[in-house]
């Protein structure tokens, strides 16, 4: 069963709806403060909504169910350890973030350090952002793939195409708006999903529990630090993971800068904290429900690879034009996600690199026509990335490994700066390479799940980095503090 003609002009309608719609900002592009701030303009609670869908990609729609799917709840114990994250980014790190107009989140170390660091963590974020988002662009061909039966990369190009236009026209301003939009579509094409399995369910929910009910397990308090999803992994680890992806990643700092003042920026990033709490408990309880249907039904063949789960039962088992109201919410993700990176993809790159080594007077029309180009060149560059991807097993805890690789010395560097006085540039650089080191062993050759990664390689770069410090002669005359 594929998508029939309903369904497939469901989804061309969206694709091309929220593209136009998205162009339609493109007169509002007049400067760097615009395309990448949206002019600071933005209600905090549309940026609240954008950070949850820049958050939210086809990974998380595809890879959250799958997860439930061949486990249970305890996945969401991560999800409280993003709240405390938020909390500590909020008493920390945007109070210094709204000390002076900044554009990225490495203005703060070049402040604070030099230009040395900013170009290190900013390069570093490139680094990680372009790896994990071509993981997740690749998501869109496992829809695909189920979809129409290929795993052709022209489907990649469509939806990256697609994307592409409305963010090189319309800016980070654009990204925002189409972000809101498309985050009720997914939302409410999961709800749409959640009653089709529950009345193709005996006995409705009771059914479900009577041959699932051992999956709505959510806590484990286990001290054995190899489980990847335990209470103290959860707790601990999410919350240096959330702090590192929302609070040095560009890609969310870009939204709490673009919002008016500092009040604005923390009231977006605790109440998309709230919205992704019962997202994801959404899509963990939508896995809980799919293990169940496919017990129920035995006839059914369920798909050896986990990400393709829900993808297969939306296609085969949702009605017409509700499937194709489904595919559009995946692809919303997918796109919503793409054009948040691109757009941060674009801002590191011009203000972190190309500004400061332009000579002479470049007009703000200029600085938006190269931000431009830098979108598109990212643009390709991701899509080449994503066909590179073909090979990976869970896209959701692929792109979260890959993040969590290289946030530890991120974080570890930006503690280091808004935290001390005496740490200094050359002392930090040193702890940033040996906690990327380190934790490119740790990946390599432990057993250690990726929910410890960012807090080990944020203590060991924190560590290192205090204590080269002092050999570099790091206490600056008249300075006085930790």
């Amino acid at each position: 069963m594929r998508l029939n003609w309903l369904d497939s002009l469901i989804v061309v309608f969206y694709l091309v709806a929220i593209t136009l719609f998205g162009v339609s900002f493109r007169k509002k592009q007049r400067s760097l403060h615009t395309y990448f701030l949206g002019g600071q303009d933005i209600p905090a609670w549309a940026l609240s909504l954008s950070i949850v869908a820049t958050e939210t990609s086809t990974l998380t729609i595809i890879g959250t169910p799958a997860i439930a799917f061949s486990g249970d709840l305890s996945f969401l114990q991560l999800v409280m350890g993003y709240l405390v994250g938020r909390v500590f980014i909020c008493l920390v790190l945007i109070p210094a973030y709204f000390k002076g107009q900044m554009y990225t989140a490495y203005e703060l170390m070049q402040r604070r350090f030099g230009s040395g660091i900013k170009h290190a963590t900013a390069s570093m974020f490139l680094i990680t952002r372009a790896l994990a988002e071509g993981v997740r662009v690749f998501a869109i061909a496992t829809v695909v793939s189920v979809v129409l039966g290929t795993g052709d990369v022209w489907s990649i190009l469509i939806i990256s195409a697609l994307t592409l236009t409305y963010t090189f026209e319309g800016g980070l301003t654009a990204v925002i708006w189409t972000d809101v939009v498309q985050l009720f579509i997914y939302i409410g094409g999961t709800l749409v999903a959640f009653f089709v399995i529950l009345g193709l369910i005996p006995g409705g929910w009771p059914g479900v529990l009577a041959n699932a009910g051992h999956k709505l397990v959510l806590w484990n308090f286990s001290l054995d630090y190899h489980i990847t999803y335990t209470f103290w992994a959860g707790v601990i680890g999410g919350a240096f993971l959330n702090t590192a992806s929302h609070g040095v990643d560009q890609l969310i700092v870009q939204r709490l800068l673009a919002a008016r003042n500092k009040r604005d920026s923390i009231v977006a990033l605790l109440g998309s904290g709230v919205v992704i709490f019962f997202q994801f408990a959404l899509f963990l309880i939508v896995g809980v429900m799919l293990f169940s249907f496919y017990l129920y039904h035995p006839e059914e063949t369920v798909p050896a690879i986990r990400d393709r789960i829900f993808p297969s039962f939306v296609v085969n088992h949702l009605p017409h034009g509700v499937s194709g109201l489904m595919v559009a919410a995946i692809f919303a993700a997918a796109m919503s996600n793409l054009s948040s990176a691109l757009n941060s993809l674009a801002s590191t790159t011009v203000v972190d690199f190309y500004r400061p080594f332009v000579k002479g007077n470049v007009s703000a029309a200029e600085q938006v026509r190269f931000s431009r180009w830098m979108t598109v060149l990212w643009g390709v560059a991701l899509v080449g990335l994503a066909v590179l991807s073909r090979k990976v097993q869970s896209v959701l805890e692929t792109g979260l490994t890959i993040a969590g690789i290289t946030y530890g010395s991120m974080l570890g560097v930006f503690l280091l700066g808004v935290c001390t006085k005496k740490a200094n540039e050359k002392g930090s650089i040193l702890g940033m390479a040996v906690g990327l080191l380190t934790m490119l062993a740790v990946w390599r050759f432990s057993a250690i799940p990726y929910t410890w990664y960012v807090l080990i390689g944020t203590i060991i770069t924190f560590s290192v980095g205090y204590a080269a410090s002092f050999l570099f002669e790091c206490r600056v005359p008249g300075e006085t503090g930790p």
